[in-house]
């Protein structure tokens, strides 16, 4: 068995083989520039870690794990796009930097890229790793159009936002395992829990995402502080304070987000503090974490076996960037 670490490494080893040397430059040269600042790899190393809780890992394994990590880096350019995203990973988004035409265009082609790797796994996984893939991609921009709509809404109820979550971050983490699952020979039964491991391991993922968007350190997050308060966009934090805040600061939310002062980031973390949302995260967190433990202990391979992904999982959720 390997450690996440060590299957970062054998992945990048693997990964650094598909650099574009396409024409023209200016279309494939904004995915080097991109995809060489290497992020966390989560979700194609989960894919490589839920394959070998089963069996060894393979080709096929790879071939997904590579579609999985082209998916993901395809949804973080668009979406930096959508939100106006001034860095990504410490550097600047490719829209800012390459500007938004083409940042759609190489984008487009890392979603094109998926399926040339996913063509590539046998006939006898393919059909079911497809229409996973394909289900986990729709369900990823239905949650990023409601992420957008809720924008737009005054009241988000929590459950509507865990569901927008669930389709927009967890279900990629869920997918991921789940694939490398299916291609490690897993039971249905142990798939469908590696899947919910993942989906409620996303929602913890994404609450601890949360709270560092407002209150990380952004040297480390690699992302300006505040982003989402900038972006009026209804968090885990945003809808706690709204259902816990006094009269006084109901209205002054109301006001920073109709008036956008220059000021209003930093009025609306003080908000945040005042209401104790860190401490109300944390409790959140943990049910989801607890909820990914038991699913994770569900699955029926040796406790052994499973020990990479529950040291991976308490990196995740204890991570400060």
């Amino acid at each position: 068995m390997h450690s996440f670490k060590e299957l970062i490494e054998k992945f990048n080893t693997h990964f650094s083989n598909y650099t574009f040397n396409n024409k023209p430059a200016s279309l494939y040269e904004p995915l080097n520039y991109f995809l060489a600042n290497n992020g966390k790899r989560i979700r194609p190393v989960l894919c490589l870690m839920g394959s070998e809780l089963f069996d060894e890992i393979t080709d096929n394994a790879y071939c997904a794990a590579m579609a999985v990590e082209y998916f993901h880096n395809f949804s973080l350019i668009h979406d930096d796009i959508m939100d106006a995203a001034a860095l990504r990973r410490g550097m600047e988004t490719v829209h800012k930097k390459y500007g938004a035409n083409t940042a759609l265009l190489s984008g487009d082609v890392l979603l094109i890229l998926c399926y040339e790797h996913i063509n590539k796994i046998s006939n006898n996984y393919l059909p079911r790793i497809l229409q996973l893939f394909n289900k986990t991609a729709k369900e990823v921009c239905e949650g990023q159009q409601l992420d957008m709509d809720f924008e737009k809404e005054e009241n988000v109820l929590m459950d509507e936002y865990i569901n927008m979550i669930s389709l927009k971050t967890s279900v990629l983490l869920a997918a991921s395992l789940e694939m490398g699952a299916i291609l490690g020979g897993a039971s249905e039964g142990n798939c469908r829990n590696i899947y919910e491991f993942g989906k409620n391991l996303g929602i913890a993922f994404q609450i601890q995402d949360d709270y560092l968007d407002a209150f990380g350190n952004p040297e480390k997050f690699g992302k300006e502080v505040g982003g989402d308060v900038r972006q009026n966009k209804k968090t885990f934090l945003w809808l706690h304070v709204l259902a816990t805040a006094n009269n006084e600061q109901k209205a002054e939310l109301q006001s920073l987000i109709k008036n956008n002062p220059k000021d209003k980031v930093e009025r609306v973390l003080k908000i945040y503090k005042d209401c104790n949302v860190g401490e109300w995260a944390n409790k959140l967190k943990e049910k989801y974490f607890q909820l990914a433990l038991k699913h994770l202990n569900d699955i029926a391979v040796v406790a052994l076996r499973k020990k990479p992904l529950l040291e991976l999982t308490e990196f995740l959720i204890q991570r400060d960037y």
